[in-house]
């Protein structure tokens, strides 16, 4: 099965990042929520299962100008691709199995919202 497949988050701004200072509870309960909601999505969107490879990119828009680095959304996209395997995208999130790309961060829009997405192309 070949195809590309957008699932939005329900997020304005990264939940989690490599600069975050948060206790690490509290950091394992957010990594928990982006799991499960990543999960819920999948199904919700009925993404295929059992895929012998996918390649996941995640996408942020961020509200304003301010300059950003990529690398520091890598902790939320770990956790939405452990939420897709959770969900059975992939057997395991390998590089065998599943490809990660470094972040994007597109250019604000004036007057919208962050939005973050993940884009899923199936293999």
């Amino acid at each position: 099965m070949s195809g590309d497949i957008v699932l939005e988050l329900p997020y304005q701004n990264p939940p989690l990042s490599m600069n975050d200072r948060k206790h690490h509870m509290a950091r394992a309960r957010i990594t928990r929520q982006i799991r499960s909601t990543t999960a819920w999505l999948a199904k919700q969107a009925k993404v295929p299962i059992g895929l012998e490879h996918a390649t996941v990119c995640l996408h942020y828009r961020p509200r304003d100008r301010r300059v950003r680095d990529a690398d520091n959304l890598m902790p939320v996209l770990k956790a939405a691709c452990d939420g897709l395997v959770d969900y059975g995208l992939t057997a395991d999130d390998t590089p065998e199995l599943m490809q990660k790309l470094m972040p994007v961060i597109h250019e604000a829009e004036k007057g919208m919202p962050g939005k973050m997405w993940l884009e899923i192309k199936c293999q």
